[in-house]
């Protein structure tokens, strides 16, 4: 790599983080259409709809497998990282997010007579449900599909 300028000649990462923004930026037209508000803060926070994460990795695996072989070894590796940042998402992830509301209404009960003691809120909306990750593979693979000509 001759500059840090090369990295953006690099095809497989641009796809790949075109991808990602691309579901950030569907979370705020969905909710915009679900709530008629414009929030932008949902293009920087975790879990939503579509999963970003899973655009990402699922657009990054889809153009290793277009550009070094789909029985590639470097293929197989980002196929198997793609399965674990998306099981994580739908799985881990939404746990803890389900763990904190729990811990939020606790705290709020615990805590309700006592303004003096005020905890922060626990960040609930951690993970995604599986139709969301599907929905951001899904997102990930056409945005890689349609990048071929680029590759």
């Amino acid at each position: 790599m001759d500059s840090f300028s090369d990295i953006f000649n690099n095809h497989v990462l641009v796809v790949a983080l075109i991808a990602c923004f691309t579901a950030q930026g569907l979370k705020a037209v969905i909710e915009l259409v679900r709530h008629r508000k414009l929030n932008l803060r949902v293009m920087v926070e975790t879990g939503g709809m579509p999963s970003a994460h899973s655009a990402l990795v699922t657009a990054l695996a889809g153009g290793i497998g277009q550009t070094l072989g789909w029985a590639s070894p470097i293929f197989a590796a980002t196929a198997v990282f793609s399965v674990i940042v998306m099981y994580d998402a739908a799985g881990v992830r939404q746990a803890a997010g389900k763990q904190a509301k729990v811990l939020n209404q606790i705290i709020d009960e615990l805590f309700q007579e006592k303004p003096e003691i005020r905890e922060d809120r626990l960040k609930e909306l951690l993970g995604h449900t599986p139709f969301q990750v599907i929905a951001g593979s899904i997102l990930g693979a056409m945005i890689s599909c349609l990048a071929a000509p680029a590759y």
